[in-house]
């Protein structure tokens, strides 16, 4: 990725709505996310692109002896986690929310025992360089994880014309906004190039057809309103058509009723250590 990129939104948009979506996601994702992740001996974990807060409450959770710094560039999402964190109770004085510039993180170094990136570095114009500040900011011997998004591996039968004009405009855009949703991909070859040490990948796949009948109904119901989050910001900018958005949503509803459906994703999850 070039360093003279910017990205300059977020193709989902702010809205309440999609702060709901975020925190439903997490959930929905967890188990393959959160599988078996290696912080049982971190203390102060740094949390890159956290949001509303939605893995927060998880890795909290999950890791009782665990504070969490998560870092986002909005702070209406930022604002928002408070709030529900805070609603909790038992996660008081186990989290700071802070607004700052993941290329430029607002800390010491050596100042973190782990990190944990998720769905982040496809809305960055720079993944190196967030790779690099992630490394300055950890102590030696860190343990980094990362999941992120690989696009091109999407698939629904029956065969939806529709659903796949819209999200190949909806990469695009993400692509002219100045992320990258093919980044899972190029994992490995970043945290190798950014000095990061036992660099290991992981493909999660989602292959859903009549053996998983339930599940499947799940997902696609999940991957509807994820398509569907993205809808108001493609239409105002022109790059999709009403009628497209509307030839999604009945293709969509067809997968979900068709007797032989499949449904098909894979996302990498990759695992490194600070030098």
């Amino acid at each position: 990725m070039s360093k003279t990129r910017k990205a300059t939104g977020y193709l989902h948009g702010f809205t309440p709505e999609e702060q709901d979506r975020l925190r439903r996601q997490a959930r929905f994702l967890e188990d393959k996310v959160h599988d078996a992740l290696p912080y049982r001996r971190c203390r102060k974990l740094l949390e890159v692109g956290c949001g509303v807060g939605a893995q927060t409450e998880i890795l909290l959770r999950r890791f009782p002896d665990l504070h969490v710094t998560g870092v986002d560039s909005s702070e209406a999402n930022l604002e928002t986690g408070r709030r529900h964190l805070a609603g909790l109770g038992w996660t008081e004085g186990r989290y700071d929310l802070v607004q700052t510039d993941a290329s430029r993180l607002d800390f010491p170094s050596d100042r973190f025992d782990g990190a944990f990136l998720c769905w982040i570095l496809e809305h960055v114009a720079d993944p190196a360089q967030v790779l690099a500040e992630v490394r300055r900011v950890l102590t030696p011997g860190a343990p980094v994880v990362i999941t992120e998004v690989q696009n091109a591996t999407f698939f629904v039968d029956p065969y939806s014309p529709n659903t796949l004009a819209y999200w190949m405009a909806f990469n695009d855009w993400q692509l002219e906004l100045g992320g990258d949703p093919f980044v899972g991909a190029k994992l490995g070859n970043l945290l190798q190039a950014g000095g990061y040490r036992d660099v290991t990948t992981r493909v999660r796949t989602f292959h859903l057809d009549n053996r998983h009948a339930g599940e499947r109904a799940e997902f696609l119901a999940f991957w509807t309103e994820l398509l569907l989050s993205g809808a108001p910001e493609l239409l105002k900018a022109g790059k999709v058509e009403e009628a497209t958005v509307e030839g999604m949503r009945e293709e969509l509803e067809e997968v979900a009723h068709s007797r032989d459906s499949v449904f098909f994703y894979s996302f990498v999850q990759a695992r490194a250590r600070v030098l």
